[in-house]
């Protein structure tokens, strides 16, 4: 009799699902699968055996886009910032050495005591010798890397990887103003990438590189040239690991990115970082007013910031080699620029690649 009263709630409150919660649990469990599908076409690529092409539909890319990846990347980007005990630090570097293959030999600092967050390790300079800049080519790799795809622009499409373009207006933005980049006024009627080249003889080029998490993740000019111009579009910051950029058209269109444009000795050229899935960090050395991976954004959306001034007419100058950025994990580097046409790429799809080594030359 004495006996206390259990209360419990109704079963329909317990087990209560919200829509948000339904489309963490589908996105995450889909992206988990994506992931083991991109890594069995890994393993037939590695035995020579050609994958077909087979694209995401609409819904799939939707599906991906609702799992909050941009809320995660600002978590793990605050986790790297948290202070490790100096206990703590060789085992947990060391594992992240053994994952992605880090040779701490190329390091300025060998010691792993002295990296006091996960966020410095990943930001970790290199030995001055360790990257020679090329100086017998025009355009040098701006970083470490695996070489998804370069060539000419054709029709406007730019290729992401083989057999998977997106659209060269919508990945670069609107054309800026021809006073500020310098460029002579293309005659109206032209196409988006008509309009970019502006010596007559001229080609469009570009140059797309993949940074794995254990490549060094700081970026430098792959050229000598001038910058006038930066352009941030905010977005999703899904993985841009190859298998994903074989599977969504666009990819690059879809993630948040910072594109620099400008102009070298043969007309225009551009620098795009784009970001990726825990690497919502992009930082541009000379802008300290870019900041990315905002908790608010508009979708579709983009802000403009000119280093043309009253009292700098020529920009931001940029010599080869010389450091420009640097992103928070690893992603991916596009190159899009001007050249006359015996311009040459050395290079092979898929080929490994180092800051400093020669990507093309006239």
């Amino acid at each position: 009799a004495d006996r206390k009263k259990l209360h419990t709630a109704p079963v329909g409150q317990v087990f209560r699902l919200r829509p948000f919660h339904v489309l963490v649990a589908t996105g995450g469990g889909y992206a988990g699968y994506r992931k083991y599908e991109d890594y069995k076409l890994e393993q037939l690529e590695k035995r020579g055996i050609e994958v077909p092409v087979k694209l995401a539909s609409e819904w799939e890319v939707a599906l991906y886009k609702s799992v909050p990846t941009r809320l995660l990347s600002r978590a793990w980007g605050r986790l790297n910032q948290v202070e490790l005990p100096t206990w703590l630090r060789k085992p947990v570097y060391s594992l992240y050495i053994w994952t992605f293959g880090v040779n701490m030999k190329e390091a300025a600092v060998e010691d792993l005591h002295h990296y006091r967050n996960l966020s410095e390790f990943f930001r970790r300079k290199l030995k001055p010798q360790a990257r020679p800049v090329c100086c017998l080519h025009s355009v040098i790799s701006p970083s470490d890397g695996k070489i998804l795809n370069f060539g000419q622009v054709k029709n406007c499409e730019v290729e992401q990887v083989k057999g998977v373009t997106y659209s060269l207006e919508s990945f670069l933005g609107p054309r800026i103003s021809t006073e500020e980049l310098h460029f002579s006024q293309a005659p109206p009627g032209n196409s988006f990438q008509q309009q970019l080249v502006t010596k007559e003889g001229n080609e469009l080029y570009h140059c797309v590189i993949y940074l794995a998490p254990g490549d060094y993740h700081c970026f430098h000019s792959p050229t000598d040239w001038r910058v006038s111009h930066r352009r941030h579009f905010p977005g999703s910051l899904m993985s841009v690991n190859p298998g994903v950029a074989r599977w969504i058209k666009e990819l690059f269109c879809h993630n948040e990115r910072v594109v620099l444009t400008g102009d070298w000795k043969h007309g225009f050229f551009s620098l795009t970082a784009v970001g990726a899935t825990n690497v919502g960090s992009i930082r541009i050395y000379f802008d300290q007013d870019l900041h990315t991976n905002s908790p608010c954004y508009s979708k579709g959306s983009y802000n403009d910031f000119s280093f043309i001034s009253n009292n700098n007419k020529e920009g931001i100058p940029m010599r080869k080699g010389e450091h420009l950025g640097e992103f928070n994990l690893g992603s991916t580097i596009v190159l899009i620029f001007e050249a006359p046409k015996d311009f040459k790429f050395h290079l092979k799809a898929g080929q490994k690649i180092r800051f400093g080594e020669a990507l093309g030359s006239l």
